[in-house]
Formats: C-alpha cells, structure tokens, sequence
C-alpha cells in the first residue's frame, strides 16, 4: 500500500495512522491496515494489543507534552473526573495534578473496587482514598467506588456527574491501565444507550490532544490521553506476565506468621525482608502470584538459584530481561502497607522494620494501612 490517507485515525486513541515506524505513534502494519478497512475497525498496534493482550506499550510522548495538555484544563470551566485504580493507588497518581486543574472541582472516582476484598467496608475504604488525594494536594467534592469492568456502581457515577457539573464540560483524566476507556464507554452507554463508543466510533484528535464526546447539546465528554506512570511493575513485565500484576477476580489476602529475619518472594518480582517481628503480615497479590517464604540469611542464595525455575513469574526465558532487585529500607511507627508499584502490597504491623526489594526503577514505598 503506497499511500496512506492522512484522515485515517486509530479508532481506540485516535492517533493517526502510519505503516512506515514500529516506534511512532499510530503504527499499524500494511496488512493490518488493509484488514481494518474491510472490517471498519481499524485501530495502532499499540491499541490492537492493548485490547486483546493487556500488553502495554511504550509511547513516544514526553511529560512535557502532558502537562501542556493538563495545563489546557486548568483554563476551562469543567468538572474533572479523576479516575484512579484502587489496587494499585499510588501508581494511580498524577503528580501535580492539583497545579494543573485551576479551580476546577474533582469527582475521584476509585475504580476496580471489585479487586477488593470483601471484608473491607467501602465507606472507610471511601474516606481513606480521599485522605490519599489530600496527601497529594487534590480536595475531592466527592469520592465514587466503582467497577467499570463489571457495571458496578456506574449509575451512581453518572448520577454524581450530573449533580456536580452543572451543564459544563467534563474532563476524565487517569494514568494508563487505570480502566478509564472502559468506564467512559459505560458513561456514554448510560447517555445515549451506544456501546463501546470510544473502541467502535471515530473521533476527532490525536493521543496528544483531547477527544471529545457530546454528552448533550451544550456540553462534552472529554477523553484525555492515560499519564504514563513509569515507576508501575507492568513496564518491565512481558506480556504474558502482566496478568501477574493485573487482577481480574477478588484478591484473597493471605497471612503469613513471621518470625524476625524471615523472607517472601513474590516469584522473582519483589521480595519482603522481615527484619523485626511483632506480630503477622497480610499480602495482597494477584491470588495466582506464588509466594515462597524461607529464612533472611539464606534469601540470596535463594534467589539465585531459583529465580525464573521456582520462582516464578517471570519464566525462566523472560527472567532475563528483568532489571535488577534494588531495596528499599523501612522502619514503620504505625501500621503500614510497603507497596510494590502495580504488583500489591503487604501490610505489616507498628514498629516493623522491613526491606523492600524491586526491579531498578518500580517504586517499593510505604503508605497507611489500606485495610
């Protein structure tokens, strides 16, 4: 195919299309093309995968491309719908979200809430995701929990915004992987009673620009690009790994009776030092991450010889590609969770203190308890 028509867009992101760079934005493969003309759904490569593997690829988009585009909101008058993954919350932050969004009021919205355990009562788990926003300079108007993937609660979000923007725009923001397609498509559904608006309809834009959707004869929907949060375990796993990382079913939490100087493998993706005991730790991982406990002084030696055999995932083959494990000391005065970005957590008694270690380059931080 010697020419490509410059109106063609991918209809998942909007980006145009091009055969010619496999790095750009918007590459699609000659064939691929050719069948997406026939079949009138054409999406990137980048989109294809997204939609079929969970495969999250690289963009070519800088963070000052993003903050010009966050800075566009700020001169608006719009309600922000800020849409955060609450099984991973601290990979869900956009930092400096709060300098962007002028004196626009935000609706947090904490998605994948079927993630969650059972047990965790919601209205805490409500006011503890607005206490993380606080902690990063957002003052929400209101706190929604949800589940796009499952329809959850999404009429009680169309409802809250419609209550609280007032006939003006509304801006949905997230970074990538936080479900933010899928929740917009259920929020159109509810408008105009249209499926999978986003993946089956074109729109006008690029990645690096807004999409904007009517939402009524005066107003928008507004689709902004997902933030690329780099320090998420997701960016160094391959793809057949992800789901490691991503869960699709209720997380079981699972109690582990330490003694001091003991170790959790979470495969040969991270691994929890317990240097001081005082009482049990609970992981929340993916239910089929296998955790494997032995002995501190042994853990080197451990992780050696069975990194990629017995301690999986990554498999032995994709093990290789796995940077380094780099710790992270914590000594904690209250109970605590030591999170590994885009991977899970596990929460650890007061006055603990802890090693945590992560490929070079994904964040092992400490947070208040979630749970």
């Amino acid at each position: 195919m010697d020419q490509i028509d410059q109106d063609l867009v991918c209809i998942g992101c909007g980006a145009h299309i091009q055969t010619s760079n496999p790095d750009e934005l918007g590459y699609t493969p000659e064939s691929a093309l050719r069948k997406g003309l026939e079949s009138g759904e054409l999406y990137c490569q980048r989109c294809f995968r997204l939609r079929h593997y969970n495969e999250i690829a690289p963009v070519n988009l800088t963070d000052d491309d993003f903050r010009r585009l966050l800075s566009q909101i700020s001169e608006t008058d719009s309600l922000i719908v800020y849409v955060m993954d609450l099984f991973d919350v601290n990979g869900s932050l956009i930092p400096g979200l709060h300098r962007f969004i002028g004196d626009n009021e935000v609706l947090l919205v904490g998605n994948k809430e079927d993630i969650l355990p059972k047990s965790l009562k919601r209205p805490r788990m409500k006011e503890w995701l607005r206490q993380q926003a606080f902690a990063n300079g957002i003052r929400p108007i209101d706190v929604v929990l949800t589940s796009a993937k499952n329809r959850h609660e999404v009429n009680n979000l169309f409802e809250a915004i419609e209550k609280y923007r007032n006939g003006k725009d509304v801006y949905v923001v997230g970074v990538t992987n936080v479900g933010k397609s899928t929740l917009i498509n259920q929020l159109i559904a509810i408008r105009n009673d249209i499926k999978d608006l986003i993946t089956t309809s074109r729109f006008p834009g690029t990645t690096l620009d807004k999409i904007e959707i009517p939402f009524d004869e005066e107003s928008s929907l507004i689709d902004t690009p997902g933030i690329v949060h780099r320090e998420q375990m997701a960016h160094v796993l391959e793809p057949e790994d992800l789901k490691y990382a991503a869960p699709q079913k209720t997380i079981k939490p699972r109690v582990f009776q330490l003694n001091g100087d003991q170790t959790l493998f979470m495969g040969a993706l991270a691994r929890f030092d317990y240097q001081r005991s005082n009482g049990p730790v609970v992981a929340y991982f993916e239910n089929n991450l296998n955790i494997h406990r032995t002995k501190l002084e042994n853990a080197d030696q451990f992780y050696e010889k069975h990194a990629g055999e017995l301690l999986t995932p990554p498999t032995n083959g994709n093990f290789e590609k796995l940077p380094k494990l780099i710790k992270h000391n914590f000594s904690v005065s209250e109970k605590s969770d030591i999170v590994f970005e885009g991977l899970g957590w596990i929460s650890v008694p007061a006055g603990a203190i802890i090693t945590g270690w992560a490929p070079e380059g994904i964040s092992v931080i400490t947070r208040k308890a979630m749970i």
